[in-house]
């Protein structure tokens, strides 16, 4: 709503001369965050209001299931003893192999009987590689059983300030539905809307100063970081979007302010 008013300020309203115009300080992301899986909560950490980090646990859904899935897949695949087995196995018959052939050597031993002899051998390697592989499945049902145990926990993709709170411990979350929105302060997106005549000057990386609304106070530098190409015929005006720093979330998101590139250019001159 306040863009639109911004947007509706025309090129005789704000002269090129005159650089202070209105915008709007936003979050520079606001995440509406759901689960890749659909399932019970089991617990929400974090409240309105709360400061999160990237990568904090903010809830959990029950996984129960999937946690005794995952211990029962480590047991397997912790568990050698059938590729030991089969390993002393295919030693024993390579050490009868080896006999065998000593004794065919002496003629004391049948061409048959050692052909046979030859395939209890391959046998033995063939079990021994089937156990290794059955081992290595294993494996690999660990690793996916704790990626679908991980899915149960919700982090935090970004750094920022819990909005809302959408659902509660022992609610269903499901595809259309969120959890909680967190919005990203740091940096801030300041909106604005200039007159055409403005265009030329505006470039991506340009400084302005930002002066907040009551009842913030102070006045911030920000540096220009998009440029509308596409001009609004009815007002003569384009869009501009501003990066303003905002370390320790100090400023909040969803106010008015004041833009002034000519102020900024004093100031960044009297340096």
């Amino acid at each position: 709503m306040a863009i639109a008013i911004c947007k509706g300020a025309s090129a005789e309203q704000a002269p090129a001369q005159n650089r202070r115009f209105d915008c709007v300080i936003d979050p520079s992301m606001a995440v509406k965050l759901g689960s890749p899986t659909t399932g019970l909560i089991a617990d929400v950490l974090v409240d309105r209001g709360d400061i999160v980090a990237e990568g904090q646990v903010v809830a959990r859904l029950e996984s129960s299931v999937e946690a005794a899935t995952l211990e029962l897949n480590r047991a397997r695949a912790a568990s050698a003893s059938r590729v030991e087995a089969q390993a002393a196995r295919l030693t024993l018959s390579r050490a009868r192999m080896g006999r065998a052939r000593e004794l065919f050597e002496r003629n004391s031993f049948t061409r048959d009987k050692l052909d046979e002899q030859k395939a209890d051998m391959r046998v033995a390697e063939e079990d021994l590689a089937r156990e290794k592989v059955e081992l290595r499945l294993a494996e690999l049902e660990v690793v996916r059983s704790r990626a679908v145990l991980e899915q149960r926990t919700i982090r935090s993709p970004v750094a920022g300030v819990v909005a809302e709170r959408k659902l509660s411990p022992g609610e269903f979350v499901h595809q259309d539905n969120f959890i909680m929105s967190i919005v990203h302060l740091d940096p801030l997106h300041v909106e604005a809307f200039l007159p055409v005549a403005m265009y030329p000057r505006v470039k991506v990386g340009a400084t302005a100063m930002v002066s907040p609304d009551d009842p913030s106070d102070g006045r911030y530098m920000a540096t220009v970081s998009v440029v509308d190409r596409v001009f609004d015929p009815a007002s003569a005006t384009f869009g501009v979007r501003l990066m303003l720093p905002n370390p320790d979330n100090r400023l909040p998101g969803g106010q008015r302010c004041k833009l002034d590139f000519d102020e900024a250019a004093r100031e960044r001159d009297s340096k």
